[in-house]
C-alpha cells in the first residue's frame, strides 16, 4: 500500500485498511480519514494521534479499555485480534509457566482495581521480564499519569502496526 492509495480511499476502505492499528476503535480511523492527504507514514500516525488527543477523556478511556489484559482471558479463549495475538506472542506471553501466568493474572487484577483500565504496554518493545517490572513500577503511579502512559503506549503500538502495513 502506498500513501497515494491511502489518500484516495473512501472512508470505509480507509477504516478497513488501517483501522486495525487501534484495538476495536474504528472511530480513530474515521476521525483520521478527514485529515487526508498524508505526506508520509509519520504524518499518518501523527494524524491518528491528534484524533486521540483531541477526544474527550471518556472517549480516550473507551480506547484504553478496548485493549485486552496481557496473558488474560481473551488470550486464553483465543479472542484477541490478530495484531494482539502476534504482539503478545512476540514477548512470550503465549508460553507462560503456571507461576508466570498466575503473576500476570494477579498484576492485571491489581492494576484494573487501582486504575479501572487494563495495563497497556507496547509488548513488541519489551520482554516478559521488562513487562513484569513495568507492571510493578507503574502500579505505584497516580491515575492521571497512568492514563497518559496508556495513551503513549497505544501510540507506540499503533506506530508499529502501521509500520507492519508497509506504507510507502
Amino acid at each position: 500500500m502506498n500513501l497515494a492509495e491511502i489518500n484516495d480511499m473512501d472512508e470505509a476502505a480507509f477504516v478497513t485498511a488501517v483501522g486495525g492499528a487501534y484495538e476495536h476503535s474504528p472511530w480513530v480511523a474515521k476521525g483520521t480519514w478527514a485529515k487526508r492527504p498524508f505526506a508520509s507514514p509519520e504524518d499518518l500516525h501523527n494524524a491518528f494521534m491528534s484524533v486521540i488527543h483531541a477526544a474527550t477523556p471518556e472517549t480516550q478511556l473507551a480506547l484504553i479499555r478496548a485493549h485486552p489484559d496481557l496473558a488474560g482471558k481473551a488470550a486464553i479463549a483465543r479472542e484477541l485480534t490478530t495484531e494482539s495475538t502476534f504482539e503478545q506472542a512476540s514477548a512470550g506471553l503465549d508460553r507462560l509457566s503456571p507461576e508466570e501466568f498466575a503473576r500476570f493474572h494477579a498484576l492485571n487484577t491489581a492494576y484494573r482495581e487501582r486504575f479501572g483500565i487494563p495495563f497497556i504496554i507496547c509488548v513488541r518493545l519489551n520482554t516478559k521480564d521488562s513487562i513484569l517490572f513495568e507492571f510493578e513500577r507503574r502500579l505505584a503511579r497516580d491515575a492521571d499519569t497512568e492514563r497518559m502512559e496508556a495513551l503513549k503506549q497505544i501510540g507506540e503500538i499503533s506506530r508499529l502496526r502501521l509500520k507492519d502495513l508497509d506504507i510507502a
